[in-house]
C-alpha cells in the first residue's frame, strides 16, 4: 500500500468515526461501539478498491454484493454510502427519524443497501444464496458478508457455512468483526468460541486472520480475495476491539447501546482529534 493510500484510508476512518458519533448524538439513536470495531474493515472495501460498485448505477448487475450481517452498525455504513453518493449526505440528519429511510439496524430502502439484516444470523444465509446464484447465472461479481463473532452463536451460520463448503463458493468471503464482546458481555464468560479458525476451518472454509484495525494488513488481505485459486469459500477473522478509538467505550461491554453525554461526549471527540493528529 502506498502512504498516500494509507493515510486517506486512515484520515477516511477517523473522518467515519466522528460522524458516527455526530449522527448517534444528534438522533439519540444507533449502536456507536460496535460500528466503531469494523471501521477499518468497511474503509477498507469501500475506499481501498474492494468493492465493484457504483453509487451512479446502484442496481448495476456486474457489482459486488456486501451484506453487512451485523445490522446494528448501520449507522457507519449509511455514513459510507452517503459519503460515496449513494444517496445525499444531508439524509443522514435524518438518522432513524420519522419518514427516515435510515433504520438503527440497516434497512435496504436505504440506495446501495443489499440486505436488511439486524435480526442476527440471518446474513450468511442471504450471502450464501446469492453466491451461488452468481455462479448458476455464470456472474462474476463477489458476495462478501460482514458478521459478528457473538452473532456466531447463531446455528443459521453453521447451517449457511455447511452448504457454502458443499457447493464450493469460492466467490463468497465472511468477515468475523472478532471483537469477543456481545450485546451485554464478554463472550467468554457465557459462551465461549474458543478458536473460531478452528471451527471455519472444519466447515470447509479458507480461513485468514487479520488485524481488523490495520488498513495495512486489511488491504493484503483483500486484494487477494479474487485472484485466490482455491474452490473454498473464504472467512477472515478480522480481530477488532469493539469502542475503538475511545478509550473508555474500548472492550467495554455496557458501550453496546449507550451514547457519551456531556463530559463523556466531550473526551470522545477530543480522543478522536487526538488519533487524527497522530497520522
Amino acid at each position: 500500500m502506498s502512504k498516500e493510500k494509507y493515510l486517506n484510508l486512515a484520515k477516511k476512518s477517523n473522518w467515519l468515526r466522528k460522524k458516527v458519533l455526530e449522527m448517534a448524538v444528534n438522533s439519540g439513536a444507533g449502536h456507536i461501539a460496535p460500528a466503531f470495531s469494523c471501521i477499518e474493515i468497511l474503509v477498507s472495501l469501500y475506499y481501498g478498491g474492494v468493492l465493484k460498485i457504483d453509487p451512479k448505477d446502484p442496481n448495476w448487475s456486474e457489482r459486488d454484493r456486501f451484506i453487512l450481517s451485523k445490522g446494528h452498525a448501520a449507522i457507519a455504513l449509511y455514513a459510507i454510502l452517503a459519503d460515496l453518493g449513494f444517496f445525499s449526505l444531508s439524509d443522514l440528519d435524518n438518522f432513524t427519524q420519522r419518514g427516515s429511510n435510515l433504520g438503527s439496524h440497516v434497512e435496504n430502502s436505504a440506495i446501495g443497501v443489499e440486505a436488511t439484516t439486524g435480526s442476527l444470523g440471518h446474513g450468511l444465509s442471504l450471502g450464501t444464496g446469492i453466491a451461488l446464484g452468481s455462479r448458476m447465472d455464470n456472474k462474476n461479481y463477489s458476495t462478501l458478508v460482514l458478521m459478528g463473532d457473538g452473532e456466531c452463536h447463531e446455528g443459521s451460520v453453521w447451517e449457511a457455512a455447511m452448504f457454502a463448503s458443499e457447493h464450493r463458493l469460492n466467490n463468497l468471503t465472511v468477515i468475523v468483526d472478532h471483537n469477543g464482546l456481545s450485546a451485554t458481555d464478554v463472550l467468554s464468560k457465557y459462551l465461549d468460541l474458543n478458536s473460531l479458525k478452528d471451527k471455519w476451518e472444519a466447515f470447509g472454509w479458507d480461513v485468514l486472520t487479520v488485524d481488523g484495525h490495520s488498513l495495512i494488513d486489511l488491504d493484503n488481505v483483500f486484494s487477494k480475495i479474487k485472484q485466490r485459486s482455491s474452490g473454498k469459500p473464504l472467512a477472515v477473522m478480522a480481530m477488532t476491539t469493539k469502542g475503538k478509538g475511545v478509550s473508555f467505550m474500548e472492550s467495554n461491554p455496557i458501550w453496546h447501546y449507550r451514547i457519551p453525554i456531556g463530559e463523556e461526549l466531550e473526551i470522545a471527540y477530543k480522543e478522536l482529534d487526538m488519533s487524527n493528529e497522530k497520522r
